[in-house]
């Protein structure tokens, strides 16, 4: 089926009120004809060649006519309606013509409105065939007239006429109304995809990490997506889409805006605005030139910073990674240079405390070096299903060979007989390693003897390693910085131990977090996804102890 024809034949609501006038249209007419064949106006439609046959018809159109003004307007059935309603017309106005010769012409001139509404709302075979057959039918009534010797008959040239019209009349109607539907489709179609795009804009806007808010030129703010909500607070009726101020709202905020618009530069300093969030840094806009809208975008200034030092240690990653290759030999060098004069038995006291100090820094040099490289050339995890019980007392004893039995301990605390969960062994046991190699460093009180406990247990979704020592603890200041790259505060500590940790426990989809312990010393967790969970659930938290 053409398109044309498929469009047509799934039209699903044309405008009642088209419908209606059309229908009203033919109530109009029959009740003009029957006012000329039943009132005083009869003289002006000339003398009726059969009176009975003109008021028939009449009576009997008038009727059908108000029939279809009451029903006609069901759009279920449109193009039978339209159809039948026409044929309806083309009959009346056959007999009418026939009765009431004076009146053929006024009659056959109102059919063309018909027959072009019909085209209007009809596929091109229908309306082509109403335009046929209304044709035939003055053919036939003229045929009609002159086979009974009528002198009222009209001529060749006016037949011909009323002929070609309505053939004429339907295509162009046909082809405005095929036309016009199509734009409304499209018309239709733009506006579903611009009122899609609004929503999806809404939703981006809404949804964005920088906080976004629309002030009129009274300082009212007109729109704000959640994260504004979020940073300054107090804006639940903004994001209603009620306009509050925003000198009440954030005043500093204000001000600076103010600030902005009587010409000053726009101000690096970020800002406050609610306790307890995240200090932000505003930036304004004009929403268009001609407008008192302005466009405030309040930065995350710890989202920045986060990215900023992403990007910051990547590049150094990479730099780093080629700078430790060339940094290993000389430093190789040294070191064996040192080893070599520490052998000789003409240095002094003095001298051979100095190359002990440059043994030592030769050391944590290569210590950095190898974290570097080990960083960047980390390769993709592969988790697998561990059994955490075993795979822990069998690190506990291997790494219990390089304590010394007198002084340091590490003990293993595991309830349960197997502990299911994901993860790499072999980052499981760097990540271990790193731990226990701090807690058993830094976990001691003075000279006492440092004592670590590494505690498994399994949650309702998930699998903890905890390992813990009885040190003095990690203050709350130094705690925030921990797992920061390169800090530190020993003065032979890297500052990458525990950031490489973090970030193999993420390339496992597995969480470490440092965790304070009210009775003294620190705990290092390292929350595990289980086969059950696959990676999917968030880890549940059990309780220190």
């Amino acid at each position: 089926m053409a398109p044309s024809t498929s469009l047509l034949d799934r039209i699903e609501s044309i405008p009642r009120r088209e419908l209606y006038f059309f229908a009203l249209y033919r109530v109009l007419i029959a009740t003009l004809l029957a006012a000329l064949v039943f009132s005083p106006l009869t003289p002006f439609a000339g003398e009726a060649h059969q009176p009975l046959l003109a008021k028939a018809v009449t009576v009997a159109y008038l009727l059908i006519s108000v029939a279809l003004l009451a029903w006609g307007r069901n759009e279920r059935w449109l193009q039978s309606i339209v159809f039948g309603s026409v044929l309806v017309d083309i009959v009346a106005a056959t007999l009418l013509s026939h009765a009431l010769p004076g009146a053929s012409a006024g009659i056959s001139m109102s059919l063309l409105f018909n027959i072009a509404a019909a085209a209007l709302l009809l596929p091109l075979a229908r309306s082509m065939m109403l335009a046929l057959l209304a044709s035939v039918a003055s053919i036939a009534e003229y045929i009609w007239q002159a086979l009974e010797g009528s002198e009222n008959l009209r001529t060749l040239a006016e037949l011909a006429m009323f002929v070609t019209s309505y053939l004429a009349l339907a295509f162009i109607s046909y082809q405005i109304g095929h036309r016009t539907r199509r734009t409304q489709q499209l018309a239709d179609q733009r506006s579903a995809e611009v009122a899609n795009l609004f929503e999806v804009n809404e939703l981006i806007i809404r949804r964005m990490r920088t906080g976004v808010l629309v002030v009129d030129g009274a300082g009212r703010i007109t729109l704000s997506n959640e994260a504004a909500t979020a940073l300054i607070g107090d804006m639940e009726d903004a994001l209603a889409g009620e306009h509050i101020s925003l000198t009440s709202a954030a005043p500093e905020l204000a001000k600076r805006l103010q600030r902005w618009r009587n010409g000053w530069h726009e101000e690096e300093q970020p800002l406050q605005l609610a306790a307890e969030q995240p200090e932000v840094l505003p930036r304004f806009a004009r929403l268009l030139a001609d407008s008192d809208l302005t466009l405030v975008f309040l930065d995350d200034t710890s989202v920045v910073s986060k990215r900023a030092e992403s990007l910051t240690l990547s590049t150094l990653g990479r730099f780093s990674a080629s700078l430790a290759h060339e940094i290993r030999n000389p430093l190789a060098a040294i070191n064996y240079a040192t080893q070599l004069l520490e052998e000789s038995e003409q240095l002094a006291d003095t001298d051979r405390r100095l190359l002990q100090i440059i043994h030592q820094q030769c050391q944590r040099t290569n210590g950095i070096v190898e974290s570097v490289l080990a960083l960047a050339r980390r390769e993709r995890a592969n988790p697998e299903n561990l059994d955490l019980a075993a795979f822990v007392r069998r690190f506990v004893l291997e790494y219990k060979q390089t304590l010394s039995q007198d002084t340091d301990s590490l003990e293993v605390v595991i309830r349960e007989p197997s502990v299911p969960a994901l993860m790499d062994a072999r980052h499981l046991h760097q990540v271990l390693t790193a731990l226990v190699h701090n807690a058993l460093k830094y976990g001691r009180i003075a000279d006492e003897p440092a004592r670590v406990r590494i505690r498994v247990a399994s949650g309702e979704h998930n699998a903890v390693i905890d390992v813990m020592d009885r040190g003095p603890g990690i203050p709350d200041a130094i705690a925030a910085q921990l797992f920061r790259p390169f800090y530190t505060t020993s003065e032979h500590g890297t500052g990458l131990g525990l950031y490489i940790a973090r970030e193999l426990c993420r390339a496992n989809q597995a969480q470490l977090d440092y965790v304070s312990v009210p009775a003294g010393g620190a705990c290092f967790r390292l929350t595990l996804s289980t086969p059950k969970t696959a990676f999917t659930t968030r880890p549940n938290r059990p309780a220190v102890t």
